[in-house]
């Protein structure tokens, strides 16, 4: 499978790595760069940057980086082909492709493969659903009942498996699919000498990645069947992984960062039925226990979260744990419940859109005011239950990161009930007490190898050589500014290249960028960032992502005070007259220290004449370079 260079050419003229990366992470400006948390590990401070000038991101804290592309393949686990086919189909970019042959897919991996089966599988359920008779007048007729729109039902690739033992089976074999790829992908069960499709006279429900990619099926079943559940799921597979996916989160993204809020349901049709009603904000659990890498999925789009109830008290008290795990990530909880024997999906059509979308903003309540009045209802003048309340009140408290955040749910829950805020402090710190005895105990079981090591990698890490680091910052400003001119003469670039001539870098890539440099020039190219960003050397690429990625940048806020910060591009002539004596003083502290260690081992007096000699100059060229540096060095 390939796809032609002039194919590829046309869709990155047309890609925007801001509108790429923002329908997965929510971005803020800062100077020219954006910033964001990132979508690769759970951080707390944002440290995921993008530069639109060079189409490029950068992720401090998991290293990796790239463009749109590499994001896309990176985020959802994609080769290389399937994310430029996702940013086709984003940008209207049409692919001469053929569809990949049995054999084809073979070669493939299997984790690639798996997601061909699984589309071909979602393409399969839709087509029967508007196609067969047995789809129409039963899946489509169940979903319209449901009232759900032909558009909100290809909007979520709603389908609909065909009540026969090997239907799904018959038509994959039929177009070459390996059965063995059916079974891993949990479409067909094998039992003994017999198998059969896993779906059967089931209306289907597609789960989605973050990328719209097929991974898995939810199925519902429309008759009375003996010893059927009434939902089957599928198994966990190499792409699918039920504990780190959420129903919905494809088609909402968007909405949920534009809104700022999370709204959280229980099942499929709660999803799709808030959608049909203009509630398009929300995602769900698949039926699921809340899990963290859920609660994280939805923090890396909004600090705000609201869990919808259905309207039965035993069911809310068993899935009250999740907020305190969400309490935990540091977001902000609140809650709707609905009337009994109500849910979303059932109340939502009741209400209709307008009254639906008004019900929510009402009746939407902090995690305090609503795990009080929950725990408490029936209780009021119970003190044995009160206390109990109180106890579990301040242990979901205990579990908020933010230590002001803590103190406010603390005011409003000793007004809410009544009680000295220290009554309620003294029970907050034995909570905290004890938990912090826990982590002493689980980090006093920690191998004292292990100790040692981590220290060391972290002086490693934070160990740096001068001469590299002043060669970094050569390269770094050739890079950004290569192209400017100093004081209105003659390019930096051509200043530069003139007084590194004799020098030699330390780090091979410097010397290979360098010689880049050169080599452009003596065509009459001036080149910049982007050259390097699309250059085909990935080691080259990767470095000059980190040189030009700026992660500390001066606040535009102190120009509000009247206090002005010079940025480096208006004092381009003295940052680069620095650098480059800075270089050279550097070059030559350590040509001394090379110098004192071959005449500390030399024993023939000729050579050690000749090496003190040496030293005289280097010493010499030390102190010219010093002074303008304002640098006090040893004689």
């Amino acid at each position: 499978m390939s796809i032609s260079k002039t194919t590829i050419d046309e869709l990155k003229s047309r890609i925007d790595i801001l509108d790429v990366i923002g329908d997965f992470v929510t971005l803020k400006r800062t100077g020219q760069h954006y910033k964001g948390k990132s979508p690769f590990s759970d951080e707390k401070t944002p440290s995921f940057i993008v530069f639109p000038r060079n189409q490029n991101f950068k992720d401090f804290s998991s290293g990796k980086q790239g463009d749109a592309i590499s994001f896309i393949m990176e985020y959802d686990g994609l080769s290389y082909v399937e994310a430029l086919k996702y940013l086709a189909k984003k940008y209207g970019v049409e692919i001469e492709e053929e569809e990949p042959s049995p054999e084809a897919a073979q070669k493939q991996s299997e984790r690639e493969s798996l997601f061909i089966i699984l589309n071909y599988a979602k393409d399969y359920f839709k087509n029967t659903l508007f196609e067969s008779e047995e789809g129409k007048n039963i899946g489509l007729t169940y979903f319209q009942e449901r009232g759900f729109t032909d558009e909100t039902i290809r909007k979520f690739e709603l389908g609909y498996s065909l009540d026969q033992w090997n239907a799904l089976e018959n038509d994959a074999k039929s177009k070459g699919y390996n059965p063995e790829l059916l079974e891993k992908a949990g479409l067909i069960i094998k039992k003994e000498e017999s198998q059969y499709d896993r779906f059967r006279g089931r209306v289907i429900f597609p789960i989605h990645n973050a990328t719209g990619k097929a991974i898995a099926f939810g199925a519902r079943i429309l008759k009375n069947v003996k010893n059927q559940p009434k939902y089957l799921n599928s198994p966990e597979t190499d792409v699918y992984h039920k504990s780190d996916v959420l129903y919905g989160l494809f088609q909402s993204g968007r909405a949920i960062r534009q809104s700022d809020n999370c709204y959280l349901v229980e099942g499929y049709t709660d999803v799709i039925s808030l959608h049909q009603h203009g509630v398009e904000n929300v995602v769900s659990s698949s039926g699921t226990s809340l899990t963290e890498n859920q609660i994280k999925l939805i923090h890396r789009q909004t600090e705000n979260i609201t869990v919808l109830f259905d309207g039965d008290a035993a069911g809310i008290r068993a899935s009250i744990r999740g907020i305190d795990m969400i309490l935990q990530q540091g977001m902000n909880v609140k809650a709707v419940v609905f009337p009994d024997g109500e849910d979303p999906d059932s109340y939502s059509r009741s209400l209709g859109a307008m009254g639906f979308q008004e019900f929510l903003k009402e009746n939407a309540e902090d995690f305090i005011n609503f795990k009080t009045r929950l725990l408490l209802d029936g209780h009021d003048n119970d003190p044995v239950k009160k206390a109990e309340t109180i106890s579990q009140i301040i242990s979901s408290i205990s579990t908020i990161p933010d230590q002001v955040k803590r103190a406010v749910y603390m005011k409003e829950t000793s007004n809410l009930l009544g009680l000295e805020e220290q009554v309620l402090y003294a029970q907050l710190n034995k909570i905290l007490i004890s938990q912090k005895k826990e982590r002493q105990k689980a980090a006093s079981r920690e191998q004292p190898a292990q100790l040692i090591e981590e220290i060391e990698q972290v002086q490693q890490k934070e160990a740096f050589d001068s001469v590299i680091f002043q060669e970094k910052e050569s390269i770094r400003i050739l890079i950004n500014y290569g192209f400017n001119k100093i004081e209105n003469e003659y390019n930096l670039v051509e200043h530069y290249l003139e007084e590194l001539d004799p020098v030699e870098f330390t780090k091979p890539i410097y010397n290979d960028i360098l010689n880049i440099f050169k080599d452009e020039l003596k065509k009459g190219n001036v080149i910049d960032a982007n050259f390097f960003t699309n250059h085909p050397n990935k080691n080259i690429r990767d470095e000059v992502l980190d040189l030009i990625s700026d992660r500390h940048e001066v606040s535009e806020n102190w120009e509000r005070y009247r206090i002005y910060v010079p940025k480096e591009k208006d004092v381009l002539s003295d940052s680069v007259y620095s650098n480059i004596l800075r270089l050279k003083f550097h070059k030559i502290k350590k040509l001394i220290t090379l110098n004192l260690e071959d005449l500390k081992n030399e024993t023939e007096l000729d050579k050690i004449t000749k090496l003190q000699k040496i030293n005289v100059k280097l010493k010499t060229a030390e102190a010219e370079f010093s002074n303008p540096l304002g640098i006090v060095v040893s004689k």
